[in-house]
Protein backbone atom coordinates (compact mmCIF):
# COMPACT_ATOMS: atom_id res chain seq x y z
CA UNK A 1 0.00 0.00 0.00
CA UNK A 2 1.45 3.34 -1.05
CA UNK A 3 2.01 5.82 1.77
CA UNK A 4 0.19 9.13 1.58
CA UNK A 5 2.31 12.18 0.94
CA UNK A 6 2.27 15.19 3.26
CA UNK A 7 0.45 17.13 0.57
CA UNK A 8 -2.27 14.49 0.31
CA UNK A 9 -2.65 14.37 4.09
CA UNK A 10 -2.84 18.15 4.20
CA UNK A 11 -5.49 18.28 1.48
CA UNK A 12 -7.49 15.54 3.17
CA UNK A 13 -7.36 17.31 6.51
CA UNK A 14 -8.44 20.58 4.90
CA UNK A 15 -11.36 18.87 3.15
CA UNK A 16 -12.53 17.28 6.41
CA UNK A 17 -12.19 20.59 8.27
CA UNK A 18 -14.21 22.44 5.64
CA UNK A 19 -16.91 19.75 5.76
CA UNK A 20 -17.09 19.96 9.55
CA UNK A 21 -17.29 23.75 9.43
CA UNK A 22 -20.12 23.44 6.93
CA UNK A 23 -22.00 21.07 9.23
CA UNK A 24 -21.52 23.42 12.19
CA UNK A 25 -22.65 26.41 10.12
CA UNK A 26 -25.78 24.56 8.95
CA UNK A 27 -26.54 23.56 12.54
CA UNK A 28 -26.09 27.13 13.75
CA UNK A 29 -28.39 28.46 11.02
CA UNK A 30 -31.25 26.46 12.54
CA UNK A 31 -34.66 25.91 10.98
CA UNK A 32 -35.89 27.72 7.91
CA UNK A 33 -39.27 29.01 6.81
CA UNK A 34 -40.57 26.91 3.94
CA UNK A 35 -40.21 28.02 0.33
CA UNK A 36 -43.98 27.66 -0.01
CA UNK A 37 -44.58 30.18 2.77
CA UNK A 38 -41.93 32.56 1.43
CA UNK A 39 -43.78 32.63 -1.89
CA UNK A 40 -47.26 33.36 -0.55
CA UNK A 41 -49.03 36.37 -2.01
CA UNK A 42 -49.55 38.84 0.84
CA UNK A 43 -51.17 41.60 -1.20
CA UNK A 44 -53.76 43.28 0.99
CA UNK A 45 -52.17 42.19 4.27
CA UNK A 46 -51.05 44.95 6.63
CA UNK A 47 -48.15 44.24 8.97
CA UNK A 48 -46.57 46.33 11.74
CA UNK A 49 -43.01 45.44 12.73
CA UNK A 50 -41.31 47.29 15.58
CA UNK A 51 -37.57 47.81 15.32
CA UNK A 52 -37.55 46.95 11.63
CA UNK A 53 -34.90 49.41 10.48
CA UNK A 54 -32.10 46.94 11.22
CA UNK A 55 -31.27 43.32 11.99
CA UNK A 56 -33.96 40.67 12.24
CA UNK A 57 -36.76 43.20 11.95
CA UNK A 58 -35.34 44.63 8.73
CA UNK A 59 -34.95 41.18 7.14
CA UNK A 60 -38.49 40.28 8.20
CA UNK A 61 -39.89 43.50 6.75
CA UNK A 62 -37.98 43.10 3.49
CA UNK A 63 -39.18 39.53 2.96
CA UNK A 64 -42.82 40.31 3.73
CA UNK A 65 -42.65 43.38 1.47
CA UNK A 66 -41.31 41.19 -1.34
CA UNK A 67 -44.44 39.10 -0.92
CA UNK A 68 -46.66 42.14 -1.42
CA UNK A 69 -47.67 43.07 2.12
CA UNK A 70 -48.14 46.63 3.30
CA UNK A 71 -45.37 47.16 5.85
CA UNK A 72 -45.20 49.68 8.67
CA UNK A 73 -41.62 50.19 9.86
CA UNK A 74 -42.38 51.24 13.44
CA UNK A 75 -39.18 52.86 14.72
CA UNK A 76 -37.59 56.00 16.08
CA UNK A 77 -37.35 58.76 13.46
CA UNK A 78 -33.79 58.65 12.14
CA UNK A 79 -31.72 58.53 8.98
CA UNK A 80 -31.41 54.78 9.54
CA UNK A 81 -35.19 54.40 9.47
CA UNK A 82 -35.47 56.57 6.36
CA UNK A 83 -32.78 54.54 4.61
CA UNK A 84 -34.38 51.24 5.65
CA UNK A 85 -37.74 52.21 4.15
CA UNK A 86 -36.11 53.37 0.92
CA UNK A 87 -34.03 50.20 0.62
CA UNK A 88 -36.96 47.90 1.37
CA UNK A 89 -39.05 49.65 -1.28
CA UNK A 90 -36.26 49.37 -3.84
CA UNK A 91 -35.38 45.74 -3.15
CA UNK A 92 -38.98 44.53 -2.87
CA UNK A 93 -40.34 46.71 -5.69
CA UNK A 94 -43.19 47.44 -3.27
CA UNK A 95 -44.15 51.05 -2.58
CA UNK A 96 -46.52 50.06 0.24
CA UNK A 97 -43.76 50.38 2.83
CA UNK A 98 -43.76 53.34 5.19
CA UNK A 99 -42.34 54.45 8.53
CA UNK A 100 -44.33 55.59 11.51
CA UNK A 101 -42.67 57.14 14.55
CA UNK A 102 -42.56 54.85 17.56
CA UNK A 103 -40.34 55.15 20.63
CA UNK A 104 -41.01 52.22 22.92
CA UNK A 105 -39.40 53.95 25.90
CA UNK A 106 -42.06 56.66 25.76
CA UNK A 107 -45.71 56.00 26.64
CA UNK A 108 -46.68 59.25 24.92
CA UNK A 109 -45.02 58.09 21.68
CA UNK A 110 -46.75 54.71 21.88
CA UNK A 111 -50.13 56.30 22.48
CA UNK A 112 -49.58 58.75 19.61
CA UNK A 113 -48.64 55.88 17.28
CA UNK A 114 -51.77 53.92 18.21
CA UNK A 115 -53.98 56.99 17.88
CA UNK A 116 -52.64 57.73 14.40
CA UNK A 117 -53.14 54.14 13.36
CA UNK A 118 -56.69 53.86 14.63
CA UNK A 119 -57.62 57.17 12.97
CA UNK A 120 -56.18 55.92 9.67
CA UNK A 121 -58.68 53.06 9.60
CA UNK A 122 -56.01 50.59 8.46
CA UNK A 123 -56.38 46.97 9.55
CA UNK A 124 -53.60 45.00 11.26
CA UNK A 125 -53.23 41.42 10.11
CA UNK A 126 -49.88 40.77 11.78
CA UNK A 127 -48.23 42.65 14.65
CA UNK A 128 -44.59 41.68 15.17
CA UNK A 129 -43.16 43.02 18.42
CA UNK A 130 -39.53 42.73 17.41
CA UNK A 131 -37.69 45.73 18.91
CA UNK A 132 -35.63 45.54 22.05
CA UNK A 133 -32.61 46.60 24.07
CA UNK A 134 -30.22 44.17 25.73
CA UNK A 135 -27.94 44.00 28.74
CA UNK A 136 -27.53 47.73 29.39
CA UNK A 137 -24.53 47.84 31.79
CA UNK A 138 -25.89 50.47 34.18
CA UNK A 139 -29.48 50.91 35.27
CA UNK A 140 -31.31 53.53 33.24
CA UNK A 141 -34.94 54.61 33.08
CA UNK A 142 -37.40 55.36 30.32
CA UNK A 143 -39.00 58.76 29.92
CA UNK A 144 -41.80 57.52 32.18
CA UNK A 145 -39.53 56.27 34.96
CA UNK A 146 -39.50 52.54 34.18
CA UNK A 147 -36.29 50.51 34.14
CA UNK A 148 -35.13 50.80 30.52
CA UNK A 149 -35.05 47.13 29.49
CA UNK A 150 -38.35 46.15 31.11
CA UNK A 151 -39.91 49.42 30.00
CA UNK A 152 -38.89 48.93 26.36
CA UNK A 153 -38.93 45.19 25.84
CA UNK A 154 -42.09 44.38 27.78
CA UNK A 155 -44.09 47.39 28.95
CA UNK A 156 -43.72 49.31 25.69
CA UNK A 157 -44.89 46.38 23.59
CA UNK A 158 -47.59 45.58 26.15
CA UNK A 159 -49.09 49.06 25.85
CA UNK A 160 -48.78 49.10 22.06
CA UNK A 161 -50.51 45.74 21.71
CA UNK A 162 -53.31 46.59 24.13
CA UNK A 163 -54.03 49.90 22.39
CA UNK A 164 -54.20 48.18 18.99
CA UNK A 165 -56.01 45.06 20.17
CA UNK A 166 -59.50 46.00 18.99
CA UNK A 167 -58.14 46.86 15.55
CA UNK A 168 -56.32 43.54 15.40
CA UNK A 169 -59.44 41.63 16.46
CA UNK A 170 -61.53 43.39 13.83
CA UNK A 171 -58.91 42.37 11.23
CA UNK A 172 -59.08 38.65 12.05
CA UNK A 173 -57.70 36.24 11.11
CA UNK A 174 -54.67 37.96 12.59
CA UNK A 175 -51.47 37.11 14.42
CA UNK A 176 -49.48 38.71 17.23
CA UNK A 177 -45.84 37.65 17.43
CA UNK A 178 -43.64 38.57 20.39
CA UNK A 179 -39.90 38.07 20.07
CA UNK A 180 -38.62 36.58 23.30
CA UNK A 181 -35.33 34.73 23.79
CA UNK A 182 -33.84 31.54 25.13
CA UNK A 183 -32.31 33.80 27.76
CA UNK A 184 -35.66 33.63 29.56
CA UNK A 185 -34.30 30.33 30.87
CA UNK A 186 -31.05 31.83 32.16
CA UNK A 187 -29.60 34.28 34.67
CA UNK A 188 -32.01 33.27 37.41
CA UNK A 189 -31.43 32.72 41.14
CA UNK A 190 -30.49 29.12 40.41
CA UNK A 191 -30.08 26.76 37.46
CA UNK A 192 -33.81 26.64 36.78
CA UNK A 193 -33.98 29.85 34.78
CA UNK A 194 -34.96 33.48 35.02
CA UNK A 195 -37.34 34.72 37.69
CA UNK A 196 -39.31 37.95 37.90
CA UNK A 197 -39.23 39.44 41.39
CA UNK A 198 -42.46 41.41 41.52
CA UNK A 199 -41.32 43.06 44.76
CA UNK A 200 -38.45 44.63 42.79
CA UNK A 201 -40.00 44.83 39.33
CA UNK A 202 -38.04 48.00 38.61
CA UNK A 203 -34.74 46.28 39.53
CA UNK A 204 -33.78 49.12 41.86
CA UNK A 205 -32.32 46.76 44.46
CA UNK A 206 -30.84 44.12 42.20
CA UNK A 207 -29.66 45.30 38.78
CA UNK A 208 -27.46 43.38 36.39
CA UNK A 209 -27.91 44.00 32.67
CA UNK A 210 -28.04 40.38 31.41
CA UNK A 211 -30.24 39.26 34.32
CA UNK A 212 -32.78 42.01 33.76
CA UNK A 213 -32.80 41.32 30.01
CA UNK A 214 -33.66 37.68 30.76
CA UNK A 215 -36.54 38.82 32.96
CA UNK A 216 -37.93 40.97 30.15
CA UNK A 217 -37.88 37.98 27.81
CA UNK A 218 -39.70 35.91 30.43
CA UNK A 219 -42.24 38.73 30.70
CA UNK A 220 -42.75 38.54 26.91
CA UNK A 221 -43.66 34.86 27.23
CA UNK A 222 -46.01 35.37 30.18
CA UNK A 223 -47.80 38.21 28.39
CA UNK A 224 -48.12 36.12 25.22
CA UNK A 225 -49.73 33.30 27.17
CA UNK A 226 -52.17 35.74 28.75
CA UNK A 227 -53.01 37.23 25.36
CA UNK A 228 -53.63 33.80 23.86
CA UNK A 229 -56.18 32.99 26.57
CA UNK A 230 -57.94 36.34 26.29
CA UNK A 231 -58.10 36.12 22.49
CA UNK A 232 -59.45 32.59 22.36
CA UNK A 233 -62.23 32.35 19.80
CA UNK A 234 -61.50 35.74 18.19
CA UNK A 235 -59.45 34.47 15.26
CA UNK A 236 -56.33 36.15 16.62
CA UNK A 237 -53.35 34.06 17.68
CA UNK A 238 -50.49 35.10 19.96
CA UNK A 239 -47.14 33.32 20.04
CA UNK A 240 -43.63 34.06 21.27
CA UNK A 241 -40.31 32.91 19.86
CA UNK A 242 -36.55 32.71 20.22
CA UNK A 243 -34.89 33.90 16.98
CA UNK A 244 -31.54 32.33 17.82
CA UNK A 245 -28.20 33.84 18.75
CA UNK A 246 -28.00 36.43 16.00
CA UNK A 247 -25.35 38.91 14.89
CA UNK A 248 -27.31 42.16 15.28
CA UNK A 249 -27.03 45.59 16.90
CA UNK A 250 -28.85 44.22 19.94
CA UNK A 251 -25.49 43.45 21.56
CA UNK A 252 -24.35 47.09 21.31
CA UNK A 253 -24.66 47.56 25.10
CA UNK A 254 -22.96 44.28 26.01
CA UNK A 255 -19.57 44.75 27.63
CA UNK A 256 -17.39 42.26 25.73
CA UNK A 257 -13.87 41.79 27.18
CA UNK A 258 -11.06 42.68 24.81
CA UNK A 259 -9.66 39.15 24.81
CA UNK A 260 -13.04 37.76 23.72
CA UNK A 261 -12.69 39.44 20.33
CA UNK A 262 -10.12 36.77 19.47
CA UNK A 263 -13.06 34.38 19.30
CA UNK A 264 -14.80 36.49 16.65
CA UNK A 265 -14.11 34.02 13.78
CA UNK A 266 -15.71 31.23 15.80
CA UNK A 267 -18.66 33.45 16.71
CA UNK A 268 -19.25 34.11 13.01
CA UNK A 269 -19.64 30.37 12.48
CA UNK A 270 -21.87 29.48 15.44
CA UNK A 271 -24.19 32.51 15.36
CA UNK A 272 -26.96 33.34 12.91
CA UNK A 273 -27.09 36.06 10.31
CA UNK A 274 -30.06 38.45 10.61
CA UNK A 275 -31.73 36.61 7.70
CA UNK A 276 -31.33 33.29 9.48
CA UNK A 277 -32.59 34.90 12.67
CA UNK A 278 -35.74 36.05 10.86
CA UNK A 279 -36.75 32.52 9.83
CA UNK A 280 -38.76 31.62 12.92
CA UNK A 281 -40.59 34.96 12.84
CA UNK A 282 -41.46 34.37 9.19
CA UNK A 283 -42.58 30.82 9.92
CA UNK A 284 -44.93 31.89 12.72
CA UNK A 285 -46.21 34.79 10.60
CA UNK A 286 -46.82 32.81 7.41
CA UNK A 287 -47.23 29.10 8.04
CA UNK A 288 -50.69 27.58 7.66
CA UNK A 289 -49.66 25.22 10.46
CA UNK A 290 -49.52 28.20 12.82
CA UNK A 291 -52.89 29.65 11.86
CA UNK A 292 -54.64 27.88 14.76
CA UNK A 293 -51.64 27.61 17.09
CA UNK A 294 -51.65 30.06 19.98
CA UNK A 295 -49.90 30.53 23.31
CA UNK A 296 -46.82 28.64 22.18
CA UNK A 297 -43.09 29.34 22.22
CA UNK A 298 -41.12 28.67 19.03
CA UNK A 299 -37.43 28.26 18.21
CA UNK A 300 -35.90 27.13 14.92
CA UNK A 301 -39.39 27.07 13.39
CA UNK A 302 -40.79 24.45 15.79
CA UNK A 303 -42.65 24.58 19.09
CA UNK A 304 -40.30 24.31 22.06
CA UNK A 305 -40.81 23.87 25.79
CA UNK A 306 -40.52 26.99 27.93
CA UNK A 307 -37.42 26.47 30.04
CA UNK A 308 -38.03 28.61 33.11
CA UNK A 309 -40.56 27.29 35.67
CA UNK A 310 -42.10 30.73 36.09
CA UNK A 311 -42.88 30.75 32.35
CA UNK A 312 -45.61 28.20 33.10
CA UNK A 313 -46.88 29.98 36.22
CA UNK A 314 -50.46 31.23 35.98
CA UNK A 315 -49.91 33.27 39.15
CA UNK A 316 -46.92 35.04 37.59
CA UNK A 317 -48.87 35.59 34.38
CA UNK A 318 -51.79 37.17 36.24
CA UNK A 319 -49.52 39.26 38.48
CA UNK A 320 -47.66 40.60 35.46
Amino acid sequence: MQALTKQQIGLGTAAISISLLGLVRNWAAGGACSTKDLNKNLKGKVIIITGSNTGIGYETALQLAKQGATICVACRPSQKTHDAVRTIREKSKNEDVFASELELDSMDSIRAFAERWIKSGKPIHILINNAGVMAIPERRETKDGFEMQMGTNHLGHFLLTELLLETIKSSAPARIINLSSISHSRNGPDSRGSFINFDDFQSKKDYAGPRVYSRTKLANILYTDNLAKRLSGTGVTANSLHPGVVRTELIRHVNIPFYAWSLYPIAMIVTKTPWEGAQTTLHVALSDECSQVTGKYFADCVIKAKSAPQAESVDAENTL
